[in-house]
């Protein structure tokens, strides 16, 4: 399989990518899903979600203060 960055993957081979997508080479070619999950209800009026490429992982914290965390009811991914 041939990835988007040109670099070849042999069949049955898995890794992630820069943007925290697992991705496998199979015969059929190459399947992708994020590695990630996304916060989808929390106050968005007193709070913001960053997203943490090194960790690949959301936090919700609040927009006045990012030391504070905020709830979060439900994610998907």
């Amino acid at each position: 399989c041939l990835d988007e960055k040109g670099k070849v993957h042999e069949f049955g081979s898995s890794w992630k990518t820069e943007d925290c997508n697992n991705c496998y080479c199979s015969n059929t070619g190459i399947n992708c899903c994020d590695s990630y999950i996304t916060p989808t209800d929390y106050d968005e009026e007193k709070c913001e979600s960053i997203f943490n490429k090194e960790t690949c992982s959301y936090k919700v914290v609040e927009k006045d203060d990012h030391s504070k965390e905020c709830p979060v009811h439900a994610w998907v991914g």
